[in-house]
């Protein structure tokens, strides 16, 4: 199919003051038209440009302090890049479920002028894709007024509700540059703990969410003698690969999407890209459906594994900030813990290091003031650290403090158990024996 190239700085003069910008996200974040935006707006062509995305990879231009009131974040999800200005009031975050990312801007609660993405060459059918993000960009791209799509020879073409035909797409700029590329450190003693842990949880048929990092790929590691594992999640990485090599991921037991990975936005290696690229074992869905609750719930054996900055003795998951200091956000977490705690056999995992790197606990009597509670005592089940597993759900207030406490690091253990007592009375020495 025949198409039209403008450059990026031709493209970008369709933004105008007031207008809201949505960028598509991760490893396919746009820098080419990022920079050229920033450009216009550096010159004083236009002012109050909002700017939204879940989060991106690489330089944040537009949040520079010194571009306030020209551009103003709005990000669904704080990422690293972003994170200082956020703290410092120059940026903001919108407090949301990933689920409901994409509800706003259907619905209208953000009204999208311009969707700016990042999709692949196209094919001769005259459709390109989305690559590693779908995420809330397929709704952007249905909603704005204005789409322009950097046209990259990199971006891998996935299947599910990545494909977007070109009649869609109102300005082509092509710009080639490899995709951000996220390296895995070395397992910790701690992480292979915990991984270890949480893979004891993890049953033959289980339908599998995780994110990025330590521990998700520790737990990865130790899943190698199991049978018959499904992937449906927000994202993956290449912990996964090892598996689906073996044959241990193969999605035969799922009960939605069967035999298919599916998840709404990915980061890693290029061999992760690789591995995705025109793989129809491989479905990258909208957000709305990777992380429906009334999706998720449909799946049997649903073993959801998360993390969190503190957890409070009752069971309180704190998991986007320190105290007041936003750190991250909301994120899926909440999506995939109320998903899986509906799951027929469904494990709500929370699992993280009992203590931080400063050897502070990250399991305390009550959460720091100001600390947002992501997920509720009332959802939490699974709690994991390098210490064991404990599950929270249907017990007491005193007795998750005692189980709490229990895989809390040994130098704290002393502390809670205290504070447990001066909260519960002296009968909880009974309910803790």
């Amino acid at each position: 199919m025949q198409y039209k190239t403008v450059t990026a700085e031709e493209a970008v003069k369709v933004i105008k003051s007031g207008d809201r910008i949505h960028m598509s996200s991760v490893a396919v974040t746009p820098h080419a038209l990022i920079n050229a935006m920033v450009e216009r707006g550096k010159k004083g062509e236009f002012k109050d440009v909002k700017i939204q995305h879940i989060h991106t990879e690489g330089p944040a231009p537009y949040a520079d302090p010194e571009l306030e009131g020209i551009f103003q974040l709005e990000s669904f999800f704080v990422g690293g890049n972003v994170r200082k200005v956020t703290q410092a009031g120059y940026a903001d975050y919108i407090p949301v479920f990933l689920s409901e990312t994409q509800k706003l801007i259907r619905e209208g609660y953000l009204k999208v002028n311009v969707a700016m993405i990042q999709v692949s060459t196209p094919d001769r059918h005259g459709y390109v894709s989305l690559g590693t993000s779908v995420d809330a960009t397929l709704a952007a791209v249905e909603c704005a007024d204005i789409v322009i799509a950097q046209i990259n020879k990199y971006v891998p073409r996935t299947w599910g509700d990545a494909q977007i035909n070109m009649r869609d797409i109102d300005y082509f700029v092509e710009h080639d540059e490899p995709l951000f590329i996220h390296n895995n450190a070395p397992l910790s003693d701690i992480e292979r703990a915990i991984g270890h842990n949480v893979a004891e949880l993890v049953e033959d048929g289980a339908c599998l969410q995780m994110g990025i990092g330590g521990i998700p790929n520790a737990v990865l590691a130790e899943l190698g003698n199991h049978k018959d594992l499904g992937v449906h999640t927000e994202m993956f990485s290449d912990g996964i690969l090892p598996l689906v090599e073996k044959g241990v991921v193969n999605g035969k037991k799922k009960q939605l999407d069967k035999g298919l990975m599916v998840a709404s936005f990915l980061m890693g290696s290029q061999e992760l890209y690789d591995f995705v690229n025109d793989n129809p074992q491989v479905a990258m869905m909208d957000v709305q459906h990777t992380n429906s609750v009334n999706v998720i719930r449909k799946q049997k054996k649903v073993t959801a594994i998360n993390s969190a900055l503190s957890v409070d003795i009752t069971g309180q998951v704190c998991a986007d900030s320190i105290g007041t200091t936003h750190y991250s956000g909301v994120g899926g977490q909440i999506d995939f813990i109320r998903g899986a705690g509906y799951s027929e056999g469904g494990k709500p995992i929370i699992a993280m290091p009992s203590v931080t790197g400063k050897g502070v606990s990250k399991i305390a009597p009550v959460l720091m003031e100001g600390s947002g509670v992501v997920t509720t005592r009332a959802n939490m089940h699974w709690l994991v650290t390098e210490y064991g597993a404990v599950n929270l759900y249907g017990k007491t207030l005193q007795e998750r403090a005692r189980l709490i406490t229990s895989v809390a690091h040994p130098d704290h253990r002393e502390m809670l158990e205290k504070a447990a007592f001066d909260r519960f009375g002296s009968h909880y020495h009974f309910v803790s024996k």
